[in-house]
């Protein structure tokens, strides 16, 4: 199992949690494990090497930014 943490700048509540749970949920082989607006966390699991690149585009999508931890 391939685990990576991100650092997600702008969410502010549940809802921007929900936001960026459905968008990296559509990364293929991407299991959101954890998102956490007031820490800023989201925490990504992967069977295979994780698609960093597109989980950042995909929080991109959602409205907010990410960098790897």
């Amino acid at each position: 199992m391939h685990t990576i943490d991100f650092s997600v700048t702008g969410m502010t509540c549940g809802n921007c949690e929900n936001h960026v749970r459905e968008e990296v949920g559509e990364v293929p082989g991407a299991r959101v494990l954890e998102v956490n607006a007031t820490s800023g966390l989201l925490r990504v699991e992967s069977e295979t090497p994780l698609d960093v690149a597109a989980v950042i585009a995909a929080v991109d999508e959602a409205g907010y930014e990410a960098t790897v931890v």
